[in-house]
């Protein structure tokens, strides 16, 4: 299995683990200037942008750890374009940013792992 069809497979696995949480999908991979949204989901009126990692093991820290300082600058210009594609912005729309970390068959969700502010 190639390294696209990995990360698809454990997205969706973090995708249905949303769902059954309650949040509801709203879009997948969504490859933006500058970035990528790995998953899109609505906790009521809330935007959720998630980012799905994936590591084997823990040995270099895990999946948690591999979010590095550039990775939620990034996320956060990414859903700053998608929002305003839709003409809203963080200012008018409520939003969070979590995390969704799965280190071997662990699977640790990051609620509000970083923040737009």
């Amino acid at each position: 299995m190639n390294q696209r069809a990995t990360g698809a497979g454990y997205e969706l696995l973090a995708r249905r683990h949303l769902e059954r949480a309650g949040l509801t999908f709203c879009a997948a991979n969504v490859a933006l200037r500058g970035g990528e949204l790995d998953l899109i989901m609505r906790d009521g009126q809330t935007w959720v942008f998630v980012e799905v990692r994936y590591r084997r093991n823990d040995t270099f820290g895990g999946a948690a750890a591999s979010v590095t300082y550039r990775k939620p600058q990034r996320l956060l210009h990414a859903a700053a374009v998608w929002l305003a594609g839709r003409g809203a912005s963080f200012d008018t729309s409520s939003c969070r940013f979590d995390v969704m970390a799965i280190t071997g068959s662990q699977l640790a969700w990051i609620p509000n792992a970083f923040n737009a502010d």
